[in-house]
C-alpha cells in the first residue's frame, strides 16, 4: 500500500484505514476524518518545497474548496509538525465517476450541477486582467505537448497532429478569447472539475479538491471549467449525460459564446489528462493516456453541423423529442436553444421564472425568434450541429430557419411530435417546473393560427 512518512502516520489521532497517494499529495483516512498532506516537491506548476508553502498551500485549500463543499473541509491541523488539511470522510462510492460506471448517474444530477456551477459564477468577480490572456492560454495548452513529448515518446505522431490541430485553433480562437476576457468570462473557479472530484453528499452533486497551488490554472474561462466535466463524461462513455449536462449549463448561464472555444478547451482538457496519466509511469497508465489522445483526436474531428427545428403547438412533445435525441448521440456534438428559455431571457428572467404574461406578444415572438436565429448561426458557425425547440406554427418562420440552414451549408430538417387535442391540453394542465408558461387558452390560439406543414417540407 502506498504509505506517508512513518512518523505522520504515528501522529493520527485515529488508527490509519487507507492511504491514497497521487502525483503530489497523501490522503490519510483514518477514523472519520481524511487528512490531506502535500508532498515536499518542487515542480514547474507548484512549490511545496518547504514547510511554510506546504502550510500555505493547505490553508489556500481550505478556502478555497470550503466555497464549494463548507462541510467537507474542516481545518488545518498539524502531524508530527506537518501541515494536513483534515477534511470529513465521505462514501468514495458516490464520487461521480464511481456513481456513472455504475449507471446510477442521472440528468437531474447534471441539472443540480450545471445550475450550481452557474450561480457560482455569476457570485465570483471577474478574475484580475492579469490572468486568461490569450498568450497565457496558448503557452498552457502548449505546455501540455511539451511534457507529453517526453512522457509518451511512442506517440509522436498523433502528439504532432493534436498540436497542429491546437496551434490552428487557437489562432481562429485567438478573438474569441480576447472577447470573452473582456466580457468578464475568466473567473477563479474549481479549475480539475472531472468526475472524481464531484461527490454526492445527501443527494448532491458536491465539487470538492479544486486547484489551491497554481492560481494560473483556476482564474480559467467558464467554459474551460465545463469542459473538464463534460470530456470525462465521454470518456466514461456518457455522450448522452455530456449533452444533457451542456444543455443544462447554456441554459441556465444563457453563455452560448462559450461554444466559439468550448472545442479548444475539450481537446485541452483531454491533453492534461493524458499527462497525468503519463505522469504515473506505468504501462496501463500509458494506455490510458494513449487513450485521452484518441478522444482529443475525434473532438478535433467533428461531423458536418446540421439545422433542426421542431414544430407543434405546447404539449406535442417538442422538448421531449429533442431530449431524446441529445441522449441518444454518439458523440458530443449537437446544442439546443429552447424559445421558452431565451425569451424570458430576453426580458431579463430566469428560466424558472414566473412572467405576467407580457412577454408573449406578437412583438415578443419576433424578437424572440430573431434571437433564435442569430444564436443557432452562431452555434453553426463554430461547427456545433443545432436543434431549435420551438414551436415554429408559422410557415414564415419555418422557412427563416431553412434559409438559414441554406446559407450557411447545412442540412436542415423538422422534428415534428404529435399528440390529439385532449392529450395536448392534459400534458399542459399537467406541467410542472418547466420553462413553457402555455395555458388551455394559449394552447386554443395556437391551435387557431397554427399553418400545418406543407409537403416540401422536410420532416425527420
Amino acid at each position: 500500500m502506498p504509505q506517508a512518512p512513518a512518523e505522520i502516520v504515528a501522529a493520527l489521532p485515529a488508527p490509519l484505514e487507507r492511504c491514497i497517494e497521487t502525483h503530489i499529495s497523501w490522503v490519510l483516512l483514518a477514523g472519520d476524518f481524511a487528512y490531506k498532506l502535500k508532498k515536499p516537491l518542487v515542480l514547474p506548476f507548484l512549490d511545496y518545497g518547504t514547510a511554510d508553502q506546504r502550510r500555505h498551500f493547505c490553508h489556500e485549500e481550505l478556502r478555497l474548496n470550503r466555497r464549494f463543499a463548507p462541510n467537507l473541509y474542516l481545518d488545518v491541523v498539524d502531524l508530527a509538525g506537518e501541515p494536513a488539511v483534515r477534511m470529513r470522510r465521505f462514501d468514495e462510492a458516490q464520487r461521480l465517476d464511481h456513481v456513472s460506471s455504475q449507471g446510477n448517474l442521472s440528468g437531474a444530477h447534471l441539472t443540480q450541477l450545471a445550475r450550481d456551477l452557474d450561480a457560482f459564477q455569476h457570485a465570483v468577480p471577474p478574475a484580475p486582467t492579469s490572468y486568461g490572456t490569450p498568450e497565457r492560454i496558448r503557452a498552457d495548452a502548449l505546455e501540455n505537448f511539451d511534457e507529453l513529448a517526453c512522457l509518451l515518446p511512442h506517440e509522436a505522431a498523433a502528439l504532432t497532429r493534436l498540436r497542429r490541430w491546437t496551434e490552428a485553433e487557437w489562432q481562429r480562437c485567438e478573438p474569441n478569447f480576447a472577447r470573452r476576457r473582456t466580457a468578464g468570462k475568466i473567473r477563479e473557479g474549481h479549475g480539475d472539475l472531472h468526475l472524481g472530484n464531484l461527490v454526492l453528499l445527501d443527494g448532491k452533486v458536491v465539487p470538492f479538491d479544486g486547484i489551491e497551488f497554481n492560481a494560473d490554472l483556476r482564474h480559467i474561462d467558464v467554459a474551460s471549467e465545463i469542459a473538464f466535466t463534460l470530456l470525462d463524461l465521454l470518456d466514461h462513455g456518457r455522450p448522452g449525460l455530456a449533452h444533457w449536462l451542456l444543455d443544462a449549463w447554456l441554459t441556465w448561464s444563457g453563455d452560448h459564446d462559450a461554444l466559439s472555444v468550448l472545442r479548444f478547451y475539450l481537446v485541452y482538457r483531454a491533453m492534461v489528462r493524458a499527462k497525468v496519466a503519463g505522469l504515473r509511469g506505468e504501462t496501463a497508465d500509458w494506455q490510458e493516456a494513449a487513450g485521452y489522445l484518441a478522444l482529443a483526436a475525434r473532438l478535433t474531428t467533428p461531423t458536418t453541423p446540421t439545422l433542426t427545428i421542431t414544430f407543434g403547438p405546447s404539449g406535442c412533445g417538442k422538448t421531449h423529442a429533442s431530449s431524446r435525441r441529445l441522449a441518444s448521440a454518439d458523440f458530443l456534438h449537437t446544442v439546443r436553444i429552447r424559445s421558452d428559455v431565451e425569451r424570458k431571457r430576453l426580458f431579463g428572467l430566469a428560466p424558472d421564472a414566473t412572467s405576467d404574461g407580457s412577454i408573449y406578444t406578437p412583438e415578443a415572438t419576433t424578437r424572440t425568434y430573431a434571437r433564435l436565429a442569430e444564436l443557432a448561426e452562431a452555434a453553426l458557425t463554430a461547427g456545433w450541429s443545432v436543434i431549435v425547440d420551438a414551436a415554429f406554427l408559422k410557415r414564415a418562420e419555418r422557412d427563416q430557419f431553412r434559409s438559414l440552414a441554406g446559407r450557411l451549408g447545412v442540412p436542415f430538417a423538422i422534428l415534428a411530435p404529435n399528440a390529439p387535442p385532449d392529450e395536448l391540453a392534459r400534458r399542459i394542465a399537467a406541467r410542472q417546473g418547466d420553462a413553457s408558461e402555455a395555458t388551455p387558452t394559449v394552447l386554443a390560439r395556437q391551435l387557431a393560427w397554427l399553418e400545418p406543414l406543407d409537403t416540401d417540407e422536410p420532416v425527420l
